[in-house]
């Protein structure tokens, strides 16, 4: 019966031994000693099935540090008016805005140097 890597994945590791006994390869022998995580990987490979692999999301592109920096020197004033007028409220929405933008800068990779 052909596997794929999500139904592996769900099985325990007792299932797991019990297919890796039925089959005659170098990458489970002894596999009574792995554990599931091992386990998945040998028998993904005995099977020939693709393992999963966890995708980053890409880094956004185009993006203009210079802008996203004034934006940022921006909400910092506004910050501190905020602060000096008590105004909670205000100074909640500013502050979430500075820590989205600051993390879109550090997404963005660094220039390559040559």
């Amino acid at each position: 019966m052909p596997y794929t890597y999500e139904q592996l994945k769900e099985m325990t590791v007792a299932d797991l031994r019990e297919i890796a006994k039925g089959i005659e390869h170098d990458a489970v022998k002894g596999y009574t000693q792995l554990n599931k995580e091992h386990l998945l990987v040998a028998l993904c490979k005995a099977l020939n099935i693709e393992a999963h692999v966890h995708h980053r999301k890409a880094p956004p592109t185009g993006v203009d540090k210079s802008k996203i920096k004034a934006q940022l020197n921006e909400l910092k004033k506004r910050r501190d008016v905020a602060l000096g007028a008590h105004d909670h409220l205000q100074l909640k929405a500013v502050r979430r805005q500075i820590h989205e933008l600051r993390r879109v800068l550090r997404k963005v990779p660094a220039p390559a140097v040559k």
